[in-house]
């Protein structure tokens, strides 16, 4: 029993003697700890990424032409060489180019074809749908209302369209005008479409559900030089001889 008694008190004073070491090490401050975390401190919002609007919304839906403010810029490139494709060096389109592109530095013209030949489908298809919602964000409020009211006066008839591109030939610029803070591109098209309408009764009354027809349009696009708004809008068609 003495035995006993004298290892547990052994073992007991070296407990007391490892925690008393343990307390005066992990008591000790050394100048490098972190200060205690305030669970209501402000704390500050990363910062926005330039793609980013201010609501904190993210713009991964937006389908533009190119050549607005918010894109990169281009590389620079000789005067000679600058329009090469597009425009003739000291031509009315190559002098309205160089006015844009001093309020756009990011206007590129062959990546802007390539989006006005997308819209010029998009807005073709929509309107033979009678898709409004569609027309609406891409077309300035004068032509939205000219097409708007063709097709109330189409559905008024009872009477539906259908068309359907087999391609677009050519999508060349004819003229480029800056004024002020606006610039505006003027597009010739020339597609092959399948076009045709019909009455209430699926009888076709213009065009044709078998024939491919040659379409020549004239489109100008516009918007501010400059603007956070990176669309262009459709301000004026025509249709060429």
């Amino acid at each position: 029993m003495q035995n006993f008694d004298m290892t547990t008190l052994v073992f007991l004073a070296l407990a007391v003697f490892v925690a008393w070491k343990l307390r005066s090490v992990l008591g000790q401050k050394t100048g490098h700890e972190k200060p205690p975390v305030d669970p209501f401190a402000r704390r500050e919002a990363p910062p926005m990424r330039p793609d980013q609007p201010g609501n904190g919304e993210r713009r991964d839906n937006v389908v533009r032409l190119p050549g607005a403010a918010n894109d990169a810029a281009a590389a620079p490139v000789a005067d000679g060489e600058r329009w090469k494709g597009i425009a003739e060096p000291g031509s009315p389109i190559a002098l309205g180019l160089d006015a844009l592109v001093r309020q756009e530095p990011s206007f590129e013209p062959q990546g802007f074809l390539g989006g006005a030949k997308s819209a010029y489908e998009t807005i073709v298809t929509a309107f033979a749908r009678g898709d409004r919602k569609t027309l609406k964000g891409l077309l300035a409020k004068e032509v939205y209302d000219g097409f708007e009211q063709a097709i109330a006066d189409r559905e008024k008839r009872g009477e539906k369209a259908e068309s359907n591109f087999v391609s677009i030939d050519k999508a060349e610029i004819v003229a480029v005008d800056v004024k002020g803070k606006t610039g505006q591109v003027t597009i010739a098209f020339v597609s092959q479409l399948i076009s045709v309408v019909r009455d209430a009764q699926g009888n076709a009354v213009d065009g044709s559900a078998d024939a491919v027809s040659e379409v020549n349009d004239v489109w100008t696009f516009s918007r501010q030089l400059g603007s956070r708004d990176p669309n262009w809008l459709l301000v004026a068609t025509e249709s060429a001889a």
